[in-house]
C-alpha cells in the first residue's frame, strides 16, 4: 500500500502562523488536501502574537471541515502541538491554570482548539518550520500573506 493509498479518505492540514514583531501585525495559513483537492486559507490580526496565530491557523483549518473527518494535521509549532496533546489535559484539570499555578496564556483560543478537535479524529505531527516541506512553506507564505492584509498601504 502506498502513501498516498493510505491517506484516502483523510483530511492533511499544514497550518502556520507568523508575527512582524511579537506582539505586533500577525497572520495565520493553511493548507487543507483532501482527496488530491486543495484548499488555502489565510488571515490575520493588526496586533497579536506568533503563538496566538498559529492556535488560529489550526482552530480555522479545523473550522473550515464541512463534516467530521480525519484529520493528520501537520504543524511548525511545538507550543500548539505540545499544547494540545500534553498539557491541556492538566490545564483542564487544574481549572487552566500551569504547573505554577498561572493562568494559562490564550486560553480563549485553547478553549476554541480543545472545542475544534473534540468533533474530528486527528492525529497530531510536528514538522521543522524553514526546512524544505513544500507544504509547511506554502502554510508560512498564507501567515506572511495574513500580516500584509492586516497592514494598510
Amino acid at each position: 500500500m502506498s502513501a498516498d493509498d493510505r491517506n484516502i479518505g483523510r483530511v492533511r492540514i499544514y497550518t502556520d502562523g507568523a508575527c512582524s514583531g511579537n506582539p505586533g501585525p500577525g497572520g495565520w495559513g493553511a493548507v487543507l488536501i483532501y482527496n488530491g483537492k486543495r484548499k488555502e486559507i489565510f488571515g490575520g490580526e493588526a496586533d497579536t502574537t506568533n503563538n496566538r496565530m498559529e492556535l488560529t491557523a489550526a482552530i480555522c483549518a479545523l473550522d473550515a471541515l464541512k463534516r467530521r473527518s480525519k484529520v493528520d494535521l501537520y504543524t511548525d509549532s511545538r507550543y500548539v502541538m505540545n499544547g494540545i496533546t500534553k498539557w491541556i489535559l492538566n490545564w483542564k484539570a487544574k481549572n487552566w491554570r500551569t504547573e505554577n499555578r498561572k493562568p494559562v496564556k490564550n486560553v480563549d483560543l485553547w478553549h476554541l482548539l480543545d472545542e475544534k478537535t473534540s468533533n474530528h479524529d486527528i492525529s497530531w505531527h510536528w514538522v521543522k518550520g524553514h526546512d524544505g516541506d513544500p507544504e509547511n512553506e506554502r502554510a508560512d507564505a498564507l501567515a506572511r500573506r495574513g500580516i500584509s492584509a492586516t497592514i494598510p498601504p
